[in-house]
Formats: structure tokens, C-alpha cells, sequence
């Protein structure tokens, strides 16, 4: 048990030595944060503790240290008239302010070896932060309004960026709402969808509606909107295409084959005998009995309903501000009607049952080719979808 005890006290202290080499790395290269963070974590428990001097001595160094650092890079930032600037000032104010709240749940941290208690100077930064937010918001604001007018669609987004930041550190201030929703409509790309039939089929009315109804692909996003119907009040972006160039319908085939199977079946039992003719017995004086194997036949007239169809088709972005062509996507899909029928002559035995549980009974009659259309529709879908999620209208 002592040597349990000795081996943990080893271990307690190296890991202790390793945290201190930590934090004074930290120190030296300039992490003050990330010593301070070393020492507090430490400090938690048993603040008190003389093996947990080092920290203390740590967290003063490094906090007299990282307040010195933030104030040379406050009194730079302010004496900078440089708008661009007051987001760093007041996140730098925030900083400090932090920094004091963490420490200040552990005050007072005495040092024993002067017994006096560890220096750490709290400031008040509550009216500098508040002064440098308004200051801050106040900025984003009056550049939002000056902006707005005259920003194209991606500096649009910029500028609401902008907006959602200024709402998360000072929310509802002024007209922020309202130059949100300006912002995001116009750095919103709307994208009329059409579909155009380039072959001499009929595309079923219903592939249609779904192949355009958008909302059902999940591709709409913050700042993609796509229409299948068009809004008078809206200049559309970009005008989606997809058109349909080829459908190629095969004839309704019946293939039919012959198939000869056979199998060793279980086909009652014997008795077991033993070099004189007569029944082997178990160990409880039981008959012995083995299987009895016959060889069945059967032969297996299979027949299968088959038609196919394929689509071409292409998806068309164009930039509808200058007429020009962004992309051509090539997309395809087939489907395959199968269906098989058929009967068994002979010892159903030698079948496996798996494939008689498929052989159907009879025919069923052939999918019209408005069906088959739209059966082939639904995986085109798919391609769409896989298309357009990878599309980037803008770079």
C-alpha cells in the first residue's frame, strides 16, 4: 500500500512539474492567456495548498503581463483614426474584461513566502466597453446605410455579416432589422427554373411539376432562392434550363428460356446396419436411422417481361445580366422494367425456394410509356439535385 501511495505521489508531481513547464513556456513565447488558463485550472482545488505555490506566482506574472500587452495595443488602436479599428478595440476591452472574471472567483491567492497576497489590479471596463460598442455599431450601421444603395450582390453579403455580428454583440440597436432584410435580399441570387422538351415524347405532366418544384430538393439556402413561376417583382439572376434533348423507349420484349434443374432431397430414412444386417443402436439402445437421398427433376419454364428507357438531358445556367452562357450539365437516367413469370414442371424439390418465391404466376401487363417516363423522372431528380449542389453561381 505505501508503495501504491509513493507510486501516485510520483506520478502527481511530475504531472504538476509538466503543468508549470507549460505555463512558463507559455509565459516566454508570449501566451499569457494560456498560462493564465494553466494556472486557474490548477488552482480550482485546493487553491490553498503550499505544493500549488507555482501557480500562483504564475498567475500573477501572467496577468500583469497580458494587461500590459492589451493596454500597448488598446492606446495604439485608439490613437488610430482609422475606423476599421473599433472592432479590435472593443474585442480587445472584452478580452480584459474576461480575463478579470475568471480570476477574480479565486481571489485572494496569498503568497507564503512573502504573506502578502498576490497583485491583481481589477478594473471597471464596463463604460470603455460599452463607449466602444456603440462607437463599433454605430460604424457598421452608417457604412450598412451608405453602402447598401450601391453594393453589388457580394458585398452585399459582406455587409450583412457585418449586420449579424452587430446584432449578436448589441441586438435590435437602431434600424439593424431592417438593413438585415435589405441586405439579404440583395445579396440573394434568384434563379428562375424552367424545363423544355426537346424530343418528340410527351413528358408526363406530374414528372414536370415535381422535376420544378424546387422546394423539394433542399437547395434553397441563405442566399439561393429558386422559382419555378415568375414573380413580376423580382429580377432573376440566373435563368435554370433543363432540357430534355432525347427519350428513347425500347419495345416490350418477352425473353423466354428452359431451365433444367435438379437436386439430392432428403426423401425419407433407412436403418443404420451393421456388418451382420442388423439395426444399429445408440447408446440408449435407440434404432439408428440415416437420411434416404433421392435425385429429383424439374425443368422450369421462365419467361421476362422487360422495356427500358433512357433520357438525355441537359441543365443550362445562364447569367441573365449579360446573357451569357455560367454552364452546361449533361445528365442521364434509365429505368428498367423487369418482371418474371413462369412454371415449374417436375419435382418442385429440385428448385431452390428463394427463386420460386420470385417466379410469378402469370404475366402482368407492360407500364405505358407515360409511366416509364416518369419512373426514369425520379432518379433524374437525384442527378439534378447532385448537379446543382455542387453549382456555385458566384466565386
Amino acid at each position: 500500500m505505501k508503495t501504491l501511495y509513493s507510486i501516485l505521489f510520483v506520478c502527481t508531481m511530475l504531472a504538476s512539474c509538466s503543468s508549470v513547464k507549460k505555463a512558463e513556456t507559455a509565459i516566454n513565447t508570449g501566451n499569457f492567456d494560456q498560462a493564465i488558463d494553466i494556472a486557474i485550472s490548477n488552482l480550482a482545488s485546493d487553491k490553498n495548498a503550499k505544493r500549488k505555490q507555482e501557480y500562483v506566482v504564475l498567475l500573477e506574472n501572467a496577468f500583469a503581463k497580458a494587461v500590459s500587452e492589451d493596454q500597448i495595443v488598446l492606446n495604439r488602436l485608439q490613437s488610430d483614426p482609422n475606423p476599421s479599428v473599433l472592432e479590435s478595440i472593443y474585442e480587445t476591452l472584452l478580452n480584459m474584461e474576461y480575463r478579470q472574471s475568471k480570476i477574480r472567483p479565486l481571489l485572494p491567492l496569498t503568497i507564503y513566502e512573502t504573506g502578502k497576497s498576490a497583485s491583481f489590479p481589477m478594473v471597471d471596463y464596463s463604460k470603455k466597453v460599452i463607449a466602444a460598442r456603440t462607437s463599433l455599431s454605430d460604424h457598421l450601421l452608417d457604412n450598412a446605410r451608405k453602402s447598401l444603395n450601391v453594393a453589388n450582390t457580394l458585398q452585399a453579403r459582406t455587409i450583412y455579416d457585418d449586420l449579424i455580428y452587430l446584432n449578436k454583440i448589441n441586438p435590435n440597436y437602431k434600424d439593424t432589422a431592417v438593413l438585415l432584410d435589405k441586405a439579404l435580399e440583395k445579396g440573394t441570387d434568384y434563379i428562375m427554373v424552367s424545363l423544355k422538351n426537346e424530343t418528340q415524347l410527351v413528358i408526363p405532366e406530374r414528372l414536370e411539376e415535381e422535376l420544378l418544384n424546387f422546394s423539394t430538393y433542399g437547395l434553397n439556402d441563405k442566399w439561393t432562392v429558386y422559382h419555378n413561376r415568375h414573380n413580376d417583382n423580382i429580377f432573376y439572376d440566373y435563368s435554370l434550363n433543363i432540357n430534355f434533348r432525347n427519350i428513347n423507349i425500347s419495345p416490350e420484349q418477352v425473353l423466354q428460356k428452359e431451365l433444367q434443374k435438379e437436386k439430392q432431397v432428403i426423401d425419407g430414412f433407412e436403418y443404420e446396419l451393421d456388418e451382420r444386417g442388423n439395426v444399429k443402436k445408440d447408446s440408449l439402445g435407440d434404432d439408428i436411422k440415416k437420411d434416404k437421398y433421392k435425385l429429383v427433376k424439374a425443368t422450369i419454364f421462365q419467361s421476362t417481361q422487360q422495356k427500358e428507357v433512357s433520357i438525355d438531358a441537359n441543365i443550362i445556367v445562364t447569367n441573365n445580366y449579360n446573357r451569357q452562357l455560367v454552364d452546361r450539365f449533361p445528365i442521364g437516367s434509365t429505368f428498367i422494367f423487369n418482371y418474371i413469370y413462369g412454371s415449374v414442371n417436375g419435382d418442385r424439390r429440385a428448385v431452390d425456394e428463394d427463386y420460386l418465391q420470385t417466379l410469378n404466376a402469370r404475366a402482368i401487363p407492360f407500364p405505358s410509356n407515360e409511366q416509364m417516363i416518369y419512373d426514369a423522372g425520379e432518379d433524374l431528380k437525384l442527378r439534378i439535385k447532385e448537379v446543382l449542389t455542387g453549382l456555385r453561381y458566384r466565386n
